[in-house]
């Protein structure tokens, strides 16, 4: 009658399955090179009969890594830190690095809190995704873990940045609209939200290097709230613009929702354009026009260049610029003869 296997088998006893050394069943574990093949596969057998399991709290105190990425969300109510989440996670796992997932809640507080959390974990490397700290509190972070900084530049030598080229991605917006005849366009603003500031001084540039009317930037947040904020003060005007542009996809949902209730229909008496081509823009009752960033290659570049520094393989920082498109769909046509 075989022996009952042990609740929680051990090293020890794995190695006594399999016939060797507890040094050599540490050395299988440890990925050791110098482990021949035969021997590995024995070790592999024991311990998958035992159902053993390296204790990997002693493996991180023995290496001085944890393998684990901590990860700040900025929202986790828009679906564009949902879409990078994605990327982070497929590389993490390519690569083997666990993840610790914490959100803001757009609150510099709570950013703080959820840091300290990840710290206190005992991370590798930390991705901040858009977040509200002030850049002084984020490399102040960074001389405890090296971090990349997801939608900001952050100035520091452990900090690497992902941007994406948001003034080029307003410029599209506008012209498109412009080129469709559109001369009055309104911009919903992003507040404080990461990338805000770019979306509006494109959308501002590109307004009068068209040659169109005076900018028009109504207050909003990222926020679908503040699309329905700004859409019910822009009904209230004696002249509507033809086109709104607005900071995210969040935003022109609202935008959208508040000018159908209103009777507004879209695009025929206005035009509507987002940002971020999230899953929501591209659901077929929405079909919102937007301007796509690549928010899946944004996190699975965030992960590798993390492992660049972890590995010790670069220690310079670098900023990389990401390229954004714009996306046409049904939110948007020719405003009508006389508007």
């Amino acid at each position: 009658m075989a022996s009952p296997r042990p609740n929680h088998p051990t090293m020890e006893d794995v190695a006594r399955a399999a016939g060797v050394s507890r040094a050599l069943v540490s050395l299988v574990f440890r990925e050791s090179p110098k482990v021949s093949h035969d021997r590995r596969s024995r070790v592999m057998a024991a311990a998958d009969e035992l159902g053993y399991r390296p204790n990997a709290m002693a493996r991180h105190l023995a290496s001085h890594t944890s393998r684990t990425v901590g990860v700040l969300l900025n929202d986790l109510h828009n679906p564009f830190f949902a879409d990078i989440y994605d990327g982070v996670d497929a590389a993490a796992s390519a690569l083997g690095y666990r993840l610790l997932l914490t959100a803001g809640r757009q609150r510099n507080g709570s950013e703080t809190a959820a840091l300290d959390t990840m710290l206190q974990h005992r991370v590798d490397a930390m991705i901040l995704i858009s977040p509200r700290l002030s850049s002084a509190e984020v490399a102040a972070v960074s001389r405890q873990a090296p971090l990349v900084v997801i939608g900001r530049t952050v100035h520091s030598p452990r900090i690497d940045s992902i941007m994406a080229d948001e003034m080029q991605g307003a410029f599209a917006a506008i012209s498109h609209l412009a080129s469709l005849g559109h001369r009055h366009i309104a911009h919903i603003d992003g507040g404080r939200g990461a990338g805000a500031e770019s979306r509006r001084v494109g959308y501002v540039s590109a307004m009068q290097r068209l040659g169109l009317a005076d900018a028009d930037v109504v207050p909003g947040d990222f926020t679908e709230m503040s699309g329905v904020t700004a859409a019910a003060g822009l009904l209230q005007r004696a002249k509507m613009p033809t086109a709104i542009f607005a900071s995210n996809d969040l935003a022109a949902i609202g935008v959208l929702d508040t000018l159908l209730d209103a009777g507004v229909r879209v695009p025929d008496d206005a035009s509507v354009v987002g940002y971020d081509n999230t899953t929501v823009a591209r659901m077929r009752h929405i079909s919102l026009t937007t301007v796509d960033q690549p928010r899946r290659e944004m996190g699975e570049m965030a992960i590798h260049l993390l492992d660049q520094r972890i590995e010790g393989r670069r220690t310079d920082p670098v900023t990389t610029l990401m390229p954004q498109t714009l996306i046409v769909r049904r939110t948007t046509a020719a405003p009508r003869v006389g508007s």
